[in-house]
């Protein structure tokens, strides 16, 4: 595994901090047409619940709702990785 990953975080154990972050839909992954939102220069982006989370989230379970067909960007974002960990410290810092 690359030395950059931290083997400690697990999306499983995760409060799913990246999917707070606005995600812009840049390819066809076969994304429901219910949580695909416009940005204000027109953009595709993954829409938002009213708790300003990723609307595919499920709830209950802090899982993806629709995993096989997440955008790109989502697939690219690894889990345990540099950003992902930063993204969860910064989460952290502001929760305190």
């Amino acid at each position: 595994m690359n030395s950059l990953i931290d083997d400690a975080v697990t999306c499983s154990g995760c409060e799913a901090v990246c999917c707070r972050l606005e995600v812009l839909i840049i390819s066809d992954t076969g994304v429901p047409g219910r949580f695909i939102d416009t940005d204000d220069w027109g953009g595709m982006t993954m829409a938002r619940a009213d708790n300003g989370w990723c609307a595919a989230l499920e709830d209950a379970t802090n899982l993806c709702s629709i995993y096989d067909r997440r955008p790109w960007v989502c697939r690219e974002f690894e889990m345990g990785g540099p950003d992902c960990v930063n993204e969860r410290e910064q989460y952290a810092r502001a929760r305190s």
